[in-house]
This record gives structure tokens, sequence and C-alpha cells, in this order.
């Protein structure tokens, strides 16, 4: 497993090899950061009501800041549901993100111009869009790379393991990136393979990797090697990342019905962000920093809780206007079927 900062902050044989920029952890730290505030206001205002469901990214900051930012802004990611900090690093406005889980609407933001795809709810869905997407850039010849995260749940689904193959002998320029956070909703990793998922990617013929999820510095390196032998023509590859969820599966769940007080104790010790705090402190990085990213995290909480509650639910109309790209007939009969019906309610009103 790629390591490049320990547990404690001290950089590891690797890192001192490859090198650890301070700079870059200076950026990827103050995502984190956010990211993880963003994840505590959020789970704060499901439990106040304002939120229908929240699921929390809460302890797999280092697995997806340190993915993302590895990637070229142009290349097109395909997420699941709770990739919230890769989100923000990619420019979803924390409304749109929020925006779903209120209820406001079906999905949050226009995937185009953040090269982000919308959250997909069906377990490993994501990983087949990812797959086909590759198949047209590879088609138009672009050397552009498709990310597609999972959790280790979803690595049991048929969807992602037909995903592995038809990447794999299409030779298509997809990431698989699985953040291995221990736990399928109640079932730990170890009940549900034998085998660890980057050992089984070797069968369906990916490159494979594995990396310290909660390492940010080592995720970025092996990402940007990956994606780059992506790049080159080296076909796809599967990267996965040991990391652990803080919380529950979502705000409807209580993770302390099925796991131990010592096993939450262990992982909070390799906590991602108190990791790499501890390498930039261990580096000459003073006090004023923390403080200033402190203050801007207590602004951005205001911020967030401000968007949530100004979100409106969009006019069920609007549905219609977004099932095809172009006018459809029948889509547009039934628009007006329905608007028909509203009008003739509120004339019996």
């Amino acid at each position: 497993m790629v390591q490049l900062i320990a547990p404690d902050g001290q950089v590891t044989e690797v890192g001192t090899k490859l090198g650890v920029s301070l700079e870059l952890a200076l950026e990827l730290y103050r995502h984190m950061v956010l990211a993880r505030r963003m994840d505590q206001e959020a789970l704060a205002l499901q439990r106040q009501g304002e939120l229908s469901l929240w699921l929390m990214s809460w302890g797999q900051e280092a697995a997806q800041v340190g993915s993302v930012t590895a990637l070229r802004p142009t290349d097109m990611v395909f997420p699941s549901y709770r990739e919230h900090a890769a989100a923000l690093c990619r420019g979803v406005a924390p409304a749109d993100l929020m925006r779903q889980w209120k209820g406001a609407a079906h999905s949050g933001w226009d995937p185009a111009p953040a090269r982000f795809h919308i959250y997909s709810l069906v377990l490993g869905t994501q990983t087949l869009h990812a797959t086909g997407f590759a198949a047209g850039a590879a088609m138009e010849g672009t050397d552009e790379v498709v990310a597609t995260y999972f959790g280790d749940g979803a690595a049991s689904q048929g969807d992602v393991n037909e995903a592995f193959n038809w990447a794999a002998t299409g030779s298509l320029p997809v990431l698989f990136f699985c953040q291995n956070n221990q736990w399928a909703i109640s079932t730990p990793t170890e009940k549900q393979m034998s085998t660890p998922l980057h050992v089984r990617a070797a069968g369906f013929g990916l490159d494979a990797y594995h990396v310290d999820g909660n390492d940010v510095m080592a995720v970025h390196a092996v990402t940007s090697h990956a994606a780059q032998r992506i790049r080159d023509g080296g076909g796809p590859a599967l990267i996965e990342a040991q990391t652990y969820r803080f919380g529950g599966h979502s705000s409807s769940d209580d993770p302390t019905r099925y796991r131990s007080e010592d096993e939450l104790a262990a992982w909070t010790a390799r906590d991602p962000l108190t990791r790499i705090e501890s390498f930039l402190r261990e580096n000459g990085v003073g006090a004023d920093y923390f403080d200033a990213l402190a203050a801007e995290a207590d602004t951005f909480a205001v911020s967030v809780r401000e968007a949530c509650r100004d979100l409106e639910s969009s006019p069920l109309e609007d549905l219609f206007d977004r099932v095809y790209a172009d006018d459809h007939q029948p889509l547009v009969e039934e628009r007006e079927a329905y608007l028909a019906h509203l009008s003739a309610l509120g004339s019996e009103a």
C-alpha cells in the first residue's frame, strides 16, 4: 500500500524518495478542511429538518481531494452519492450539492461546466456511465481520462464488474477509483470479499494500485501516475484507496449497532486531516495559516446554512424540459395536459 505520510505526520521512506510538496499539501489541506465543514453543516441541517437525507463523506476527504485534483479540469468525473469533497474541488456549489437531498429537485447541477456528473443513487450504475462516456472519448481520439468513484460495497454489484470487463476489453480510458471505507452499510469488507479489490482487478485486465486513502499526498501521487498511464494509451486502471467513514452510511444509519468503539478509535488515530496538519506544522507552517483557514471555514459554514435555507423547489412542470435534449411530441402533449390539469385545479379553488 503506497503511503507518503504516516499517520503521525512524518514522511515515509517512499515519501522521502518521491518528494512531498509543501505547497501542494497546503492547497489540498484547505480543500479537505472546507469539505469537512460542509459535511458537518449539512448533517446538522438534516437534523434540524432542513434536509431530508444526507450521506456523509466525513473521513474520506483525502481520498476524494487527492484524486480529483490529480486529474485535469477537463477530465469527466462520474461520482456515486457521497463525493462532496471532490464536487467542491470541481466548483460545484454547496447549494447544488444539497438541492437533491432537500427534495427541491431531482438532481442538483448541470454536469457540463464542472465536468462532474450528477450523483448516481443506483448502486454502481455510474461505472457503466463512465465506461460508455470513455468509449465516446476514445472514438473522438481525445486524451481524456474518465474517472468514476464507487465504494467497496458497490464493487460486489454486477454493473461494476461489467464496467471493469467492458473497459478492459475495449482498452478504454477509464480510471476506476474505489473508496474502500470498510463498510457496505453494515456489512464489513471481510464478509463481502475474500480477495482485495486491487488484486481482483488483474483478472479483468485492469492496471491496479493500492494506496493509503487517508494520505492525501499518496492519493494524489498515485492518481497522477495512473491517469498519465491511461492518457498515454495504457488502458483502464483501478485504484483502491483504504479509508474509513467516520459517520454512518447516511444520516438515517446508526453505525454503533454494527461497529465497535475500538475500531472507530483506531481509525480516528489515522484521521486524514490530523495527519496532513501534523505534517504542515512539522514543516514550519505557523499558527497564522491555521487561524486564517479556521476563519474561512466559519464564513463558509454560514454561507452553507444560508444556501440551504434559501433553496426552493422547482415547479414540477420543469421536469418535462429535462427528459430529452430536443422536443419530443408525446412529452410535449403530456406537459400541456399537466398544465391544463393545474389550471383546472386553480379554477376550482
